[in-house]
């Protein structure tokens, strides 16, 4: 039995004495009758607010459920992938100050001074010097031609090539492999008007300019 129903129990107990006083006893005299019956009166409010209350206490509490956490299993959002880089910036290759490298060209224009020496490929047999004759004399030529003087008759000074000397030491517009490696390595790494170190061949010693 709970506290609650053994306290109505009592109270329901008192009213039943007080009715059953009140029927044996009213013939005491009006007064204490009508005093008998405010008492009586009195307990059953109590009891039926006693009631209510009870019944109130009895309701289970309702409480707001707390919020679930967020589990911890939950994949957590992907970080945005970066920007994939432009077409035109990938279209160009980089040198290393940030500039676009100059494009190859498939075929470029040069002249050239050949001095020969005695036994190389291609020399004629009026050639009778040294190697070491000759690429002293290439060394010359270099060295004129970056001091500023004029091509082509550096050509016409030095040169051992009797096919390009008459062109002015022009070899025309050429592809890289329309002539032998070491030359056209050299060439194709010019600047247009610049001059090159010696260059060695089977041909002899080389020095390019290069025209376009």
């Amino acid at each position: 039995m709970t506290l609650e129903h053994s306290m109505f129990t009592d109270h329901l107990r008192d009213a039943r004495g007080y009715h059953g006083a009140f029927r044996e006893e009213r013939r005491a005299g009006p007064w204490y009758g009508e005093e008998m019956t405010r008492s009586a009166t009195i307990l059953l409010i109590e009891l039926a607010l006693f009631a209510v209350l009870a019944c109130d206490d009895k309701k289970p509490a309702t409480e707001d459920a707390p919020s679930a956490p967020a589990s911890s299993l939950t994949a957590p959002a992907p970080p945005p992938e970066p920007a994939a880089p432009s077409a035109s910036a990938e279209a160009a290759p980089k040198v290393p100050n940030g500039e676009a490298a100059p494009k190859v060209p498939d075929a470029i224009a040069a002249q050239h001074v050949l001095v020969a020496y005695k036994g190389a490929k291609g020399a004629a047999k009026s050639v009778t010097r040294a190697k070491a004759d000759a690429k002293k004399r290439a060394e010359e030529v270099v060295a004129k031609a970056k001091g500023g003087a004029d091509f082509s008759a550096l050509v016409a000074e030095y040169s051992d090539d009797p096919g390009s000397k008459e062109r002015m030491g022009s070899v025309g517009k050429f592809t890289r492999d329309k002539m032998t490696k070491p030359f056209s390595d050299a060439a194709f790494a010019l600047a247009v008007d610049e001059v090159s170190d010696v260059v060695e061949s089977d041909f002899g010693f080389h020095v390019i300019k290069r025209n376009q």
